[in-house]
């Protein structure tokens, strides 16, 4: 099959089906300028699968004076060839994922269209690379307007506005009416830091997300914290790399085996979580980070694959020294020596960890602001952070009326799972994430303009009937009845 050709027959189909469901909707927001300033309707901050989805179903719903931002270069958006070093996506291969109910939009479709039928049956998992790919064409399919480069620096209200602050490939200031923030694992605080290596110099360790140099690793001793996924992905990475010896140091007694929640996906789950009360949102979040969700066997096969691989078990870290170029680790089965540290220990929603967020962090009311309540269960501080939303996927104010922008603020990544469940952050549900933060998105708009619609039904006046479609036989029948 020849890819190219294949490629433009599916976009054709796409075309046609677009066509078909009179997609994209016509536009309806009435524009708006503040002192001579445009002002965007929504800008979405992050282009990477989320932010996609959440653009394309805006733009699909008629909402078109939007710009979506993202720090990356065109292509390197998300965690695909950056910090994720897997070497297949987790997720099954037949996962609908952004294509928001087009299926001329799923990988699938792209996929069979380059390489067929034979070739789509004997992919195992797809590849992460591959993925990329795969959003870079979905983003060009569908012409969305993804400016790279750019890096929102601040964030601050503008009487009923956002005022965004923005650096890099553009600078300046951008006002919009609604802002999205689809910033993905990080969600809103980043990194998350174990505090025993907050004094420790930062060549001897990285996160599982920052860049790290591999090749550098050569012939040293590395230990990884943890035992999920990014864990073994790492460890695996620098083992490939020619690292002398690569320990994981894992907390648990067991390796986790079980993945719950895969074990219970429908969608019962996607719709129906949002909807359950706090204590059994609570439960089941609490349920599975307790259960921990396992590496994928064949991320774990790809580390114990190395003989220079060690798995150590029931071994808690208790402090980390610096002696000169070498950490000296005091676990509970002992002290260890090496070189380098990863710390794949996943991420925070301390607002305060991200300088963009400066004005809005003290504000933004999470589930330990009164959401929370003992009966709940153990006070599991991951969950505590997790901000308190609204249906809409908004913030909310810790102290009501002390910063109002945060209802027009939407938190469409990895934070929102406590309170929405798993419809913004991962492949299995982000179309209906998406769908459900375009609707409300859409309904608060129309609320907001609605003296406008109103102004506007008073004002059409194009004629359905021009007067010649029928005769008035009123005055016969006076004429008959002698009136």
């Amino acid at each position: 099959m020849n890819s190219s050709t294949g490629l433009q027959a599916l976009e054709a189909r796409l075309q046609q089906d677009l066509d078909l469901l009179e997609l994209p909707a016509k536009a309806w927001v009435p524009p708006r300028q503040y002192q001579g300033e445009q002002v965007r309707d929504v800008v979405v901050i992050g282009a990477g699968m989320c932010g996609l989805a959440a653009t394309a179903k805006l733009l699909l719903s008629g909402i078109d004076n939007i710009v979506t931002y993202d720090a990356a270069a065109a292509g390197q958006e998300g965690p695909w060839v950056t910090f994720a070093r897997m070497e297949t996506l987790r997720s099954p291969k037949t996962l609908h994922g952004p294509a928001l109910g087009l299926p001329q939009l799923t990988f699938r479709a792209w996929f069979t269209a380059q390489w067929g039928v034979d070739a789509w049956e004997a992919l195992d998992k797809i590849p992460k690379a591959q993925w990329m790919d795969y959003l870079v064409w979905y983003r060009q399919v569908l012409n969305l307007p993804v400016h790279n480069g750019v890096r929102i620096t601040g964030i601050t209200q503008q009487e009923s506005l956002i005022a965004l602050e923005l650096s890099g490939a553009e600078t300046g200031r951008v006002l919009t009416r609604r802002l999205v923030l689809a910033t993905g694992r990080s969600g809103l605080g980043g990194a998350a830091v174990p505090e025993f290596l907050r004094h420790v110099d930062r060549h001897l360790w990285a996160h599982s997300a920052d860049p790290i140099d591999f090749a550098q690793l050569k012939g040293k001793r590395v230990a990884v914290i943890g035992a999920g996924a990014s864990s073994m992905d790492n460890a695996a990475t620098a083992l490939e790399a020619g690292a002398a010896t690569v320990d994981l140091l894992i907390r648990r007694k067991e390796m986790p085996r079980i993945n719950k929640m895969t074990g219970i996906g429908s969608q019962g789950v996607v719709h129906g979580m949002f909807q359950l009360p706090d204590s059994w949102k609570w439960k089941f979040v609490d349920y599975t980070a307790t259960m921990q969700t396992p590496p994928p066997r064949a991320s774990t096969l790809r580390v114990s694959r190395h003989a220079n691989a060690h798995f150590f078990l029931d071994c808690a870290i208790n402090a980390v020294t610096q002696q000169g170029d070498a950490l000296l680790i005091d676990t509970t089965q002992g002290e260890m020596t090496y070189d380098f540290l990863i710390a794949a220990t996943g991420f925070a929603n301390d607002f305060h960890g991200r300088s963009e967020f400066a004005a809005l962090a003290p504000h933004i009311r999470s589930w330990a602001d009164g959401r929370y309540r003992p009966e709940m269960g153990a006070p599991r501080a991951s969950l505590l952070q997790a901000p308190d939303l609204g249906p809409d996927f908004a913030f909310r104010e810790r102290q009501p009326g002390a910063c109002p922008i945060l209802a027009h603020i939407h938190c469409f990544n990895d934070a929102a799972m406590l309170t929405h469940g798993k419809v913004s952050g991962d492949i299995p549900a982000v179309s209906a994430g998406a769908d459900r933060l375009v609707r409300a998105l859409a309904a608060s708009l129309f609320a907001e303009d609605v003296e406008t619609h109103f102004a506007n039904l008073q004002a059409f006046d194009k004629p359905e009937l021009l007067g010649d479609e029928w005769i008035d036989s009123t005055p016969l029948l006076k004429q008959e009845n002698g009136l």
